[in-house]
């Protein structure tokens, strides 16, 4: 009895340091991570003075904002926590998957550095960024969760406004630019995540929270904020994204409304305004074709500026390098005149090709493994429901180079879901007590 009874205590005092609670700087500094992530894009940064998402100025610009924040409160949350070494433990295990991504991109990144190849501020921005982040989520309670909840329903509201604003005016507010350029002929909305894909993508895998997800949201909000970012999809152009947002969550709406069905447990609120969004849909359908509403999105279909024939010529940019070229990484040089002679300037639209060719086979499946434990830890520690996001989010990456790249994307994706999915802190349990 005394052993089970020292056993309770142990367990009680980790579940204690583990759900003490965040300092303020803690909550703040999160909120505003979160804030600058899903607000401030490469066009916002240029018009600020900061270039992030071309190749001149400082290498010091080339991480975006959002990254130095969350790092800055790591290292903050460490030293507050007593013993910085006692808190990367402690975190560690509450995340050993994501503590494996960190210590694989942080190994990877040093040997890049070595040889000197490309992409060593996407390592840091796409994989760094996304794994201290969740580490520092791993402490957060149901009060800042709802929090950051209430700051993404805000900013993505904000965002598909701005995407329909600029959709209708066909001017861009912060249009996407390398080194300042902005492309005059793409007039895809950028709204405040930048380029129209990494819109989509992050739009799509809102909507599906919402879908399965959300929670706390009423049924009219619900319905509400899916139609706005239904919406918005269109003006950001994304074909992928909406044709799988669409299917997916199609599917999963009428199985949820199947089940609904079954058991007798239907709102007769929810039914009502179902049944009017029905009757309205073809209404409102009709009105938006006859005002071309959707032209410029039917045109992605029709052509797409070669990109479905680059997918194919990018596996042939293989047949120029011998096996050990691939394990290692091939010459740099000879790949960026094999992309010009094949036409594949705008990039290798696959994340695993594009570190196969740039970092070789070796490392392309170190990272493959730990971002597959990373991605169903995080999915573990959410509610049912998130492999409707998760899924879909993991088919548009393998359309782009995404987060072969660097992008905050991957990032973004971790919030939404962490804060969409979580699951209610459990109160520990008091330590048994010693029975004379």
């Amino acid at each position: 009895m005394v052993e089970r009874t020292v056993q309770a205590v142990q367990g009680y005092g980790s579940e204690r340091i583990r759900r003490s609670g965040l300092d303020a700087i803690t909550r703040q500094g999160l909120a505003l991570a979160v804030v600058v992530l899903l607000s401030v894009s490469g066009g916002v940064l240029w018009v600020l003075g900061y270039n992030y998402d071309g190749l001149s100025g400082s290498a010091a610009t080339k991480i975006h904002p959002a990254t130095y924040i969350t790092l800055i409160i790591f290292g903050w949350r460490a030293c507050t926590f007593g013993n910085p070494l006692r808190y990367v433990a402690h975190v560690a295990d509450q995340r050993p998957s994501t503590a494996l991504l960190l210590a694989l991109t942080t190994v990877i990144l040093v040997f890049v550095i070595l040889r000197q190849r490309p992409n060593m501020a996407g390592l840091v921005d796409t994989f760094m960024g996304a794994t201290f982040l969740v580490l520092l989520l791993s402490d957060a309670d149901d009060r800042l969760m709802r929090r950051l909840r209430q700051v993404i329903h805000a900013i993505m509201t904000v965002n598909a406004l701005l995407g329909l604003f600029e959709f209708a005016t066909k001017h861009l507010l912060f249009p996407f630019r390398f080194d300042g350029q902005a492309f005059e002929t793409d007039l895809r909305s950028s709204a405040l995540q930048g380029h129209p894909l990494i819109n989509a993508a992050v739009t799509a895998c809102y909507v599906l929270s919402l879908i399965s997800g959300a929670k706390d949201l009423t049924q009219a909000r619900r319905l509400a904020m899916i139609g706005l970012q239904l919406a918005a999809l269109v003006a950001f152009g994304g074909r992928t994204a909406f044709v799988l947002t669409l299917l997916f969550g199609g599917v999963y709406a009428l199985g949820q409304s199947g089940r609904a069905l079954r058991r007798g447990r239907v709102s007769l609120p929810a039914a009502a305004m179902v049944f009017l969004f029905v009757s309205l849909a073809p209404v409102v359908l009709v009105f938006l074709i006859s005002q071309g509403f959707f032209d410029a999105f039917a045109s992605r279909f029709v052509s797409d500026g070669g990109s479905a024939n680059a997918r194919i010529l990018m596996f042939e940019l293989f047949d120029h390098f011998s096996v050990s070229e691939i394990i290692i990484g091939p010459p740099l040089d000879l790949l960026e005149s094999l992309r010009r002679i094949y036409g594949l300037e705008w990039g290798i639209e696959n994340p695993i090709i594009r570190m196969t060719l740039y970092q070789g086979a070796f490392v392309t499946l170190l990272l493959t493994v730990g971002f597959g434990l990373f991605m169903y830890e995080i999915s573990r520690q959410c509610l049912r429901g998130v492999w409707l996001p998760m899924i879909v989010w993991l088919l548009i990456i393998n359309t782009a180079e995404s987060i072969a790249s660097k992008t905050t994307l991957m990032t973004k994706f971790c919030v939404i879901i962490l804060c969409m999915y979580h699951a209610s802190t459990v109160r520990p349990v008091p330590p048994l007590s010693v029975r004379r």
